[in-house]
């Protein structure tokens, strides 16, 4: 079957030629010799073969950089628990498979070679996973639990039903904490876009910004938000290339911070009374070079008929997608903490922040519920899946809020109601590949589990002293 006949994603998981067809590629005269090339002229001497994980942390083996020919060909193996976080349950079984569970294989994608910038002599290089070869009946497949591949593969399927591509630009906050990071503020005012904090964080910006050029992204502007809160954004592209970019700024972030003796966090609410660490999904549908989110001929604030359904379908789906947007415990803080901007409600609005769809006057639609500790690959992936939904029963979203406080429905306010709320959306489990769906459902629902059985100082507080 040819790749152009393959136009879901359940088709491409079936696909047994697929590790085959990826190996002939790795393996062609100009593939190895580029890639050759590459390492040479840059001194790079240890490669890491890196996936990210279905809780978007990155795994990775170190290969010295003259087996690279190798690798194109065989690949690497990892354990296949290494993709759901090497996560045990609470009797200490890994969740996926168990110690006993097959490996995987890892081909290398030779186009994402880049370089550390603050080590030359290492570079990176993302990889897809399949099953191994030699196992019978599913061998050579691509790997179900591979979230960068699905998002890849969705996008393809996605485009070649509706002719659409998605783009989308992400605006990352972390919290900062450590030396020199005291915040300049008056009592009962933000310290939000003040030159000074700025400032302070001058020496940190800098770094994060020359490693982000040096690795791909095309930086464009940041600033500061909340208390030890710093947000940099990268220009917007298709929806696969933002979300490798997302994960590569984490990687930034987590090195700069050691370089400054400092700590960055991306835990989406820090502390109570301050803003959340989002990471807001800057979403547009384009026809060629025409985004089709934007009425041309009208120039206030207004969306097409088409962007109407989208944002139908993403309300639609927005309670079934909250265990991914925001896929921790703590991400709930977001939406209890009034005046947050945090949305807890399905609604849209014209450049209304406190609406869950925010269309903004660049003709984008702003996606505001996930946070910072989101998966980009499973959080786009989902994303596609409710617009086409809304695109194809031309989902009518309502008239846009104008006060924020109206919606289509109340979205889950626990990770535990999230977790259920996911299960019951038929449509997006239907869309996911079904060995994902119940092991990210479990990685969830154990983590709500160990919260709802931890006894914490909240407790103490509340009930040491004063039962009965």
């Amino acid at each position: 079957m040819t790749l152009e006949a393959l136009t879901t994603v359940h088709d491409l998981l079936q696909d047994r030629g697929a590790f085959a067809q990826h190996q002939e590629r790795n393996l062609r005269a100009e593939t190895v010799r580029e890639l050759g090339r590459k390492i040479e002229a840059a001194g790079v001497e240890y490669i890491y073969y890196a996936l990210p994980t279905l809780g978007s942390r990155m795994v990775a083996k170190m290969v010295p950089a003259n087996h690279f020919r190798r690798n194109l060909e065989k690949g690497i193996c990892f354990h296949r628990t290494a993709l759901s976080d090497l996560q045990t349950d609470r009797y200490g079984a890994l969740i996926g498979g168990g110690v006993e569970a097959h490996e995987f294989w890892a081909l290398p994608e030779p186009d994402t070679f880049v370089v550390l910038p603050w080590d030359t002599k290492v570079a990176r290089i993302f990889c897809t996973a399949y099953e191994p070869p030699h196992l019978p009946e599913v061998g050579g497949r691509p790997l179900a639990i591979d979230s960068r591949a699905l998002l890849i593969r969705a996008h393809q399927a996605f485009t070649s039903r509706t002719g659409f591509e998605v783009r989308s630009g992400t605006e990352p906050e972390m919290t900062w904490e450590g030396p020199g990071m005291e915040v300049v503020k008056k009592p009962g005012s933000s310290p939000a876009y003040q030159v000074e904090n700025l400032e302070r964080m001058r020496p940190i910006y800098k770094q994060l910004v020359s490693y982000g050029k040096a690795m791909g992204l095309d930086m464009i502007e940041g600033d500061y938000e909340d208390d030890g809160q710093l947000e940099l954004n990268w220009m917007y592209d298709r929806v696969e290339n933002t979300a490798d970019r997302l994960v590569t700024y984490r990687q930034i972030c987590k090195q700069v911070a050691r370089e400054f003796g400092v700590t960055a966090s991306f835990m989406p609410k820090p502390y109570n009374g301050q803003m959340g660490n989002g990471c807001h999904h800057n979403l547009s549908l384009w026809a060629g070079d025409t985004n089709v989110i934007e009425d041309q001929g009208r120039v206030e604030l207004h969306v097409t008929e088409t962007a109407k359904h989208a944002i139908g379908g993403l309300l639609e789906h927005a309670p079934g997608s909250m265990a991914v947007m925001a896929s921790t415990v703590n991400s709930y803080k977001r939406f209890w903490d009034a005046g947050q901007f945090a949305p807890s409600l399905a609604n849209w609005g014209l450049d209304s922040r406190a609406c869950l769809v925010r269309i903004s006057a660049n003709g984008r639609m702003e996606y505001r519920v996930p946070d910072a500790a989101v998966n980009p690959y499973l959080s786009h992936t989902l994303i596609i899946a409710a617009m086409e939904d809304g695109l194809n029963r031309k989902i009518n979203p309502g008239l846009p809020d104008e006060t924020g406080a109206s919606s289509q429905g109340q979205l889950p306010l626990t990770l535990g109601d999230a977790v259920d709320a996911f299960a019951r959306d038929t449509y997006l489990t239907g869309q996911l590949p079904a060995d994902l769906v119940g092991i990210y459902t479990q990685l969830k629902q154990e983590e709500w589990a160990r919260y709802c059985g931890a006894i914490t100082e909240w407790d103490r507080e509340m009930y040491w002293e004063t039962i009965p």
